[in-house]
């Protein structure tokens, strides 16, 4: 019988992940390729040209290829998108501008806000207007939307986003006004608000609007370059795109509302955390992914990672909310700082020693990579201390070039004036820190602690620096697990294909029928189960999720809260969120009316059965391999491959597989379950 295989495609700011899995057998192989960023799309095919090469398999036993990318949030941080133009309603060109109205640092006086994506010379008005019930107002100028479409053409605007004041209760002027403009600039790319958010608040529709039509022409003309290069190769394979949801879609959907794919790399890091951390018992964890320019952090609750409706693009202040964009998409909560493997060290002007933000990335990379970098890196420091092998560094892609880690090192270690080897030690100190800290205000911010939580290592910088990390935070256990280096790409295909529709009511809960609310959450459910059957076939067995964004008459912030089983019952919605309301406030205030702002579906279903084999030998446990030296002496050095079941290595140890290396500190014990994976159990 001919063997099918699945294709996971993970870029990231430094490596390229692939991992190659059979579905029938569970079992994978990986491969890490150094990315490209002018053109991701090279590192992709080289990838898969070395990984298909090196297992023997042809291109057409590929039968479907998932793929997650950061190209476009790195495009919204980097002002990198196309030319964008907005249309608005008479007298609300300055939305982006005028934003919340209230500044994020209310004592800072020379506070850098957000800068809008749309110039406002390049944000144009058109005569209508619709009501907040969805009445007509004032009918739609046509007239004035051809004059404002064919002034921003011929001022090079390849991208359009048409917003108007309360498109989400009547969509009628958006859709005419792009039909307009569809017929007289066939090649304008256009975003409507209705379609890419369709709820209540002009700023944050707006923002998200403009954020969709900002990178559609990059992720349209990526996508249909990488679909064709990978054809090109003999892959006839779909091509399905993680979203920032953590489920799945079709290229098609992708490249109409390109901003959901925003986080789709971090999701599938926490989704692939989520599930290998259950084969372990873990149901409470904190999914920590360290790459080569960024370390990723999500807390994983009751086998499953918190999905929010909202977060924040290219903030001003990393850990300050109001500083960022808003973006209203369904999203993998978690948080991201500048530390990875090719995080820069350097002085500040108090001479402390600072790691991060800047990154080396690809290129030139560390100093180490040999490719002309000379700051010295996270990477750099790791080497040094014996943390990793100059030979078969990335799974035996690339040799690490010990002389330039030294040189670079020695360098910043005489601005410094202290010893090469107490500066790598302090390197790792402060990223350590830097890591451990953002998680306890990311845990701190939704009312958690890290006490009772397992720290799952991913990335090629996890493992290493993961048990230090767990130790600062105070927990005791670290699960790392097989092929760690490459797990968000293997989250990819544990994936299933997911779609979220949104729709604002605005009314008092009371208002409503039960019947007249079943009949909005199913029309809901019919979009998304469309979008599921495009994805998957219209036979697909789908799962529906429900919740709906709820609040007290007189608040100004709504509580989602999960909508009771079964078809829709007035008092059981209301009694669902008094019981969300008393466990995030303690209390219920005594406010008779409850309203119902925006209702939510989440339809998902399952793209396999999530088969893994991590190939784990049975028998006596096996010798180490050899020695490695760090900086508290040798220590045994064993190949993950060789680990057999049960085994149990007591610490301080090295654990090398192809794509990361694992530190067993002194005193800690890990043990090697069946599942493939490698359980640490540190002291306290």
């Amino acid at each position: 019988m001919t063997a099918h295989y699945a294709l996971a495609i993970d870029i990231g700011g430094t490596f390229t992940d692939l991992v190659l899995h059979d579905p029938a057998t569970g079992r994978f192989a990986a491969h890490k390729e150094l990315t490209t960023p002018q053109a991701p799309e090279l590192g992709v095919l080289a990838g898969i040209r070395q990984l298909l090469g090196r297992e023997g398999i042809s291109p057409s036993a590929i039968t479907r290829v998932v793929h997650a990318t950061t190209l476009l949030t790195n495009a919204l941080i980097e002002r990198r998108g196309a030319a964008t133009g907005l249309l608005t309603t008479a007298g609300f060109r300055d939305i982006l501008e005028i934003g919340h109205e209230r500044k994020y640092e209310i004592y800072d006086l020379f506070l850098p806000l957000p800068a809008p994506l749309v110039r406002r010379a390049h944000r144009l008005e058109a005569e209508e207007r619709i009501g907040p019930q969805g009445q007509v107002e004032i009918a739609l100028d046509e007239a004035s939307v051809i004059a404002a479409a064919d002034r921003l053409v011929a001022m090079g605007i390849a991208s359009l986003a048409i917003g108007f004041l309360h498109a989400y209760a009547n969509a009628a002027h958006e859709q005419r006004a792009a039909a307009l403009i569809g017929i007289r600039h066939p090649d304008l790319h256009l975003s409507l608000s209705s379609e890419v958010s369709p709820q209540i608040r002009e700023y944050d529709r707006l923002s998200t609007t403009v954020a969709n039509a900002y990178v559609k022409p990059l992720a349209v003309t990526y996508l249909d370059r990488l679909a064709r290069d990978i054809a090109a190769l003999g892959i006839a394979a779909p091509l399905f795109l993680m979203l920032s949801n953590g489920g799945l879609t079709h290229v098609d959907e992708a490249k109409r509302v390109p901003v959901r794919l925003l986080e789709s790399g971090p999701a599938a890091g926490a989704l692939a955390a989520a599930v290998l951390g259950g084969r372990s018992g873990a149901r409470d964890m904190l999914a920590f992914d360290m790459g080569g320019t960024t370390a990723k952090l999500a807390v994983v609750r009751d086998g499953a990672p918190r999905v929010a409706h909202r977060f924040e693009a290219a903030r001003e202040r990393r850990f300050t909310a109001g500083s960022g964009l808003p973006i209203n998409i369904s999203t993998v909560e978690l948080i991201e700082i500048g530390a990875g493997g090719g995080s820069i060290a350097s002085l500040d002007p108090l001479g402390l020693l600072k790691v991060g933000p800047r990154s080396a990335g690809s290129a030139p990379g560390p100093a180490c990579y040999g490719r002309g970098g000379s700051e010295p890196t996270v990477t750099d420091a790791n080497l040094a201390m014996g943390h990793l092998e100059a030979e078969g560094f990335a799974g035996g892609t690339m040799r690490l070039d010990v002389a330039a880690t030294e040189a670079a090192l020695a360098g910043l270690a005489q601005q410094a004036g202290m010893a090469s080897d107490a500066l790598a030690a302090g390197i790792q100190a402060v990223v350590n820190e830097a890591m451990a800290g953002a998680a306890r205000v990311h845990l701190a911010e939704h009312g958690g602690e890290a006490a009772g939580l397992a720290l799952l290592v991913t990335g090629g910088g996890g493992p290493l620096h993961g048990p230090d990390v767990a130790r600062r935070l105070g927990l005791r256990r670290v699960i790392c697990p097989p092929a760690a280096g490459v797990a968000s790409a293997l989250g990819l295909l544990l994936a299933p294909a997911r779609v979220d529709e949104v729709a604002t009511l605005a009314c008092r809960l009371e208002s409503l029928t039960g019947e007249a609310l079943e009949a909005r959450f199913r029309a809901l459910e019919a979009e998304a189960r469309r979008v599921i059957g495009e994805t998957l076939g219209p036979d697909a067995p789908v799962r529906a999720e429900r919740a709906a964004d709820l609040r007290f008459l007189g608040q100004g912030h709504e509580l989602v809260t999960a909508m009771p089983p079964g078809a829709c019952d007035i008092a059981a919605i209301r009694a669902a969120f008094e019981a969300a309301y008393r466990a995030v406030f303690a209390g219920v205030p005594p406010v008779a009316a409850v309203e119902v702002m925006n209702i939510r579906v989440a339809v998902s279903a399952a793209t396999g059965d999530g088969r893994l084999d991590p190939m784990i030998p049975s028998g006596a446990p096996t010798m180490p391999h050899g020695t490695r030296r760090l900086s508290i002496g040798e220590v045994p050095l064993y190949r993950r491959a060789a680990l057999v079941e049960g085994q149990i290595i007591t610490g301080p140890a090295v654990v090398e597989d192809g794509m990361s290396t694992l530190l067993v500190p002194p005193g800690a014990l890990a043990t090697q379950e069946a599942n493939g994976n490698l359980v640490v159990e540190l002291p306290a």
